[in-house]
């Protein structure tokens, strides 16, 4: 069995194999190849095209590791657009906006306040998952997971975070680079470099799934899970498209059905909710939850 002891990197075989980095990285010295450095210390070595392989593997398995050791084997996935803001936020700005008289600015902020109840909703629903679960045995708890940055992910780690519960962000390196948003318990933001990989953690724990109103990415998201779900390579959850008046006018799904692209009965693999308490109730009428 491993123990703290195993993992302390000032143990003489650990420490080994570092010390030329850490020396480099101490003088500012940039890492060149080097043939004699052990292989798992070789950062040259471990990002070439043909050690893909194991840079998968290390990011399938990092993250599962880190829950498994804290006890999460149930989320609640919330996907949702990062460009959405905080009710205060816009307001701030909006209030910025018609102090200096900016048009531009004063625009931008009058859209982002029709997407700002989304934020507070989110947020909400991520209470709402939180305080079901506070002091639920493990079989029981219910963990809010999201994709780690802003917008509609920071709401629904922040709504679980202000309740008191530990939530979970899957962050991705993007070149405009972000971090995980601060409402992320620590030890669980996990950051990504594969797409892929992190969609699969993502399906690995999830019991339900909260789609709130997003773009290109939340539509990749949501039709990854559509596609498992519908093709059996997933068991079928909750799907909840939050905002019906948005993906109604986003997505036309009769019209899938008319041309025989999909089946009738494939619109039944989700439902629209337009209020947290709705959300939260079709995930616990689909596992009869207390």
């Amino acid at each position: 069995m491993s123990t703290n002891n195993d993992r302390d990197l000032s143990k003489k075989r650990l420490v080994d194999a570092w010390e030329v980095i850490q020396q480099h990285s101490d003088a500012g010295m940039d890492l060149h190849p080097d043939s004699y450095r052990l292989a798992f210390a070789d950062p040259e070595f471990l990002l070439r095209r043909e050690t893909r392989g194991i840079r998968l593997h290390l990011e399938l398995l990092k993250p599962e590791l880190a829950q498994q050791h804290r006890q999460i084997d149930h989320t609640v996935v919330v996907y949702g657009s990062a460009r959405v803001r905080s009710a205060e936020e816009v307001e701030a700005l909006l209030a910025t906006a018609r102090q200096n008289n900016d048009e531009a600015v004063l625009q931008q902020a009058e859209r982002l306040q029709r997407g700002a109840r989304y934020y507070e909703d989110a947020r909400e629903f991520g209470k709402i998952v939180a305080r079901y679960s506070s002091g639920k045995p493990r079989e029981q708890h219910f963990y809010v997971c999201t994709g780690g940055g802003p917008g509609i992910m920071e709401a629904a780690n922040r709504g679980a975070s202000e309740a008191g519960e530990p939530t979970v962000g899957l962050n991705i390196t993007l070149p405009h680079e972000q971090s995980g948003n601060r409402y992320i318990t620590p030890g669980l933001s996990f950051k990504f470099h594969y797409f892929a990989l992190r969609k699969m953690h993502f399906m690995m724990r999830a019991k339900a799934l909260v789609n709130f109103p997003g773009g290109f990415g939340t539509l990749d998201e949501l039709f990854e899970i559509l596609t498992l779900v519908q093709t059996g390579k997933s068991k079928t959850v909750p799907i909840v498209l939050y905002g019906s008046s948005y993906w109604q006018r986003v997505l036309h799904w009769d019209a899938l059905v008319d041309e025989g692209m999909i089946s009738p009965e494939d619109v039944n693999l989700f439902r629209y909710a337009d209020t947290p308490e709705e959300a939260w109730a079709h995930i616990a009428g689909f596992y009869r939850l207390g």
